[in-house]
């Protein structure tokens, strides 16, 4: 076998000359060069861009809540006011997510409409591949959402349970201190039937005044006592109503969120199951374009041997 010359270096020379030529100089030529080699990054789509985005909302709020986990569930470690501006700052975080989704699939519907051609068929695959894909982006986001809400519903629950627990040794205690005065109550009116009514007598004559005073003292104190109490105690029911409310308004827009994942999971689906239709369909139109070209073919041809066997037996007669 003959051996065949390597021209490689005359194949740089001749284009190094080319390029001298048309004035490309040491550094535009480098720069070619390493286009060649480091590619530059491609122009990111505004849905891409969006979806990013919310990706990174929801991951912020991820790590706002593991952040704040132990500051929201201790009950030692922060006040109530502080927990309440935790849960409005997620409260704000979920919403802005939800609402970027919302827009994303916007997009989307307002991107399948003006695909949609003549009599609403799509005429390009590669959008509707495109669609579809996008489908299953708003899918991803909307389930880590869900995933990120279920554990803040968690650390919900744990707080409404302590707060259940609080208040249920105040409802004992409140019954226990109104207990505790009927007893005290029920001996002081016993103490003067069972001693002796001269004694009786010589311990009213000497001391009136301040056991009055004592009595009215205790009195005083238990009834402020019980007014503390009653209202300590419809805080905590206020409290405990609230939670229940805020708690299944979570739930509801968790089950909402649940809800338009596995809408978006079916038009995800739809989309795929409605591109094979379009590319079915494709086929059987570029199949009944041949059939009829084929077949105006064959008639042509046919009037054609047909005319010509007329005038050939005509002049044969």
């Amino acid at each position: 076998m003959a051996k065949f010359r390597d021209r490689t270096e005359d194949f740089k020379d001749a284009v190094q000359r080319v390029a001298l030529s048309l004035d490309y100089n040491e550094s535009k030529m480098a720069a070619i060069l390493a286009s060649f080699i480091m590619h530059k990054p491609q122009q990111r789509s505004p849905f891409t861009k969006a979806a990013l985005k919310t990706l990174e909302s929801i991951g912020a709020l991820e790590q706002f809540l593991l952040k704040h986990r132990k500051d929201y569930v201790d009950l030692h470690r922060t006040t109530e006011q502080e927990r309440d501006s935790i849960e409005h700052e997620v409260t704000v975080f979920i919403k802005a997510c939800q609402e970027q989704i919302d827009v994303l699939k916007t997009s989307i519907n307002d991107e399948e409409v003006t695909a949609k051609g003549w009599l609403g068929i799509r005429s390009d695959k590669s959008n509707a591949d495109t669609i579809a894909h996008k489908h299953g982006v708003i899918l991803i986001l909307s389930e880590r959402l869900h995933s990120v809400t279920s554990k803040f519903d968690q650390m919900r629950a744990i707080r409404f349970q302590d707060t259940i627990n609080r208040a249920t040794p105040r409802r004992k205690l409140k019954t226990l201190s109104s207990s505790n005065s009927m007893e005290i109550s029920n001996a002081k009116k016993l103490e003067p039937r069972i001693t002796n009514t001269s004694e009786v007598r010589e311990f009213d004559e000497v001391q009136p005044e301040p056991i009055r005073v004592q009595e009215q003292l205790l009195d005083d104190e238990t009834r402020a006592l019980q007014v503390e109490l009653t209202s300590l105690l419809d805080a905590v029911q206020e409290t405990e109503t609230k939670m229940v409310e805020m708690s299944a308004l979570n739930h509801l827009m968790s089950t909402h969120v649940l809800q338009q994942a596995k809408q978006i999971e079916l038009l995800y689906e739809q989309a795929v199951e409605a591109t094979t239709n379009v590319e079915l369909g494709n086929k059987e139109l570029s199949q009944a374009i041949q059939r009829n070209s084929s077949s105006r073919t064959f008639l042509l041809l046919f009037l054609f041997v047909l005319t010509f066997s007329i005038l050939f037996l005509d002049w044969y007669s």
